[in-house]
């Protein structure tokens, strides 16, 4: 009897109120608030959270945190970033506990990942002012594409291009000024992050086709498998439950598809 009551003591002890071991609290919120990395950009996407007049955000990123943390029963800080890669260095070197982003191989050196919630598609936006109107004439020794720092979509442009120059932008703000200023004739970045960039641009194009797929999902640091363990259930949850779905319709996404 004495054996039993210690061993319940213990299973007690090791879970929150919330119902949460504590080891998945030790590695996922170490601070007691879950520190959420999210890169933000002028329009809501399945990435990127908007800044609003007053300097908040939000968006999908910002919502899927909110509800992570509160599965946990702890508070949720938003350190907010400019692009994914910031996010991916803050993460690997922990001064963020989980971040949105594109997962690509070179990224899963250093974090690992949730399945995913969305698959981007990275295409070209291309100016009016050239000829270009297919992926294949991108790649051409007078054009130069710009890309954002650190993001999967840039290094995929710097894989799958051989003939154009590819330069980086800190942020998609500073892309389109370098894209204004005839700096770059063509846009890489997601499908779905375009349509918004385009009405800054009259007369330019959203290039059919994609030149690279990938996940995006939610990021935690290496090495901690009770915390990845946590943030797998939580989104496979997610998408079953409604909360990611809801997530995208609060942000004027509806119509996109959810990954199974």
């Amino acid at each position: 009897m004495k054996f039993i009551l210690a061993a319940l003591l213990l299973a007690w002890s090791a879970t929150t109120e919330a119902g949460v071991d504590e080891n998945v609290l030790k590695q996922l919120a170490p601070t007691g608030t879950l520190k959420a990395g999210i890169a933000y950009a002028p329009t809501p996407t399945p990435v990127f959270a908007a800044k609003d007049a007053g300097g908040g955000i939000r968006g999908v990123p910002k919502d899927l945190a909110a509800a992570l943390a509160k599965s946990l029963g702890v508070p949720v800080e938003y350190v907010v970033k400019a692009t994914t890669g910031e996010l991916t260095d803050a993460l690997s070197t922990g001064a963020i506990d989980i971040g949105f982003m594109p997962a690509d191989d070179e990224r899963r050196k250093r974090v690992d990942f949730s399945p995913p919630y969305f698959m981007i598609e990275s295409t070209y936006l291309a100016l009016g002012s050239t000829d270009i109107k297919t992926l294949a004439e991108v790649d051409r020794a007078d054009i130069t594409v710009v890309g954002i720092n650190g993001s999967t979509t840039m290094r995929a442009a710097g894989r799958t291009l051989k003939n154009a120059k590819v330069i980086g932008a800190k942020s998609v703000d500073e892309a389109m000024e370098i894209l204004k200023a005839g700096g770059a004739q063509a846009f890489a970045l997601t499908h779905d992050s375009l349509p918004a960039l385009q009405k800054q641009l009259p007369g330019s194009r959203i290039l059919d086709g994609a030149f690279q797929k990938v996940d995006v999902s939610v990021a935690v640091q290496k090495d901690k498998p009770a915390a990845l363990a946590y943030v797998k259930d939580f989104i496979i949850s997610a998408k079953t439950n409604g909360i990611v779905q809801k997530a995208f319709d609060d942000a004027g996404l509806k119509g996109l598809a959810i990954p199974p």
